[in-house]
């Protein structure tokens, strides 16, 4: 377990404890002291340690995400190179086993982060063309920057 889970867990103890002591005490809700002494004494510590309990499932799910966009990213450049650099959403989608909404969405961000460029058919069908993928067996003939002429 991590410190901020055990954060959590502890002031959610602390939360109950105190709430606890409050129950045992015979103290009377009816005054506005005591229910501030109640929300100070359980409800902060309560709040805060749910809220640390939640941000760590937050930032759990994020990194995931990442993580599952990063493999369909890999996956997306391994089908490009297998076809001469072209895909279509569909083609993706089907070797993927993602929506054909997925499919789309991860092929616009390379599109976006310049590792695709959109072509598009007689038949009105779109393209997405790897430039890099499509020239990956002429990497033999590579030379120098300052070579190249």
């Amino acid at each position: 377990m991590t410190g901020k889970r055990w954060g959590g867990i502890g002031l959610l103890a602390i939360a109950a404890f105190m709430l606890l002591g409050f129950l045992n005490s015979g103290a009377s809700l009816g005054s506005p002291a005591a229910i501030v002494a109640l929300l100070l004494t359980v409800g902060l510590p309560a709040g805060a340690g749910v809220a640390l309990l939640r941000g760590i499932g937050s930032r759990r799910n994020a990194r995931a995400e990442r993580l599952r966009q990063q493999t369909i990213d890999a996956e997306i450049l391994r089908l490009a190179v297998q076809h001469s650099g072209k895909l279509t959403a569909v083609e993706v989608a089907t070797a993927l086993a993602l929506t054909p909404e997925t499919a789309k969405s991860s092929l616009d961000s390379l599109v976006e982060r310049e590792v695709a460029d959109l072509e598009i058919t007689d038949a009105g069908v779109i393209v997405y063309a790897f430039h890099d993928a499509r020239n990956i067996g002429g990497k033999a003939s590579a030379r120098g920057i300052l070579d190249a002429g």
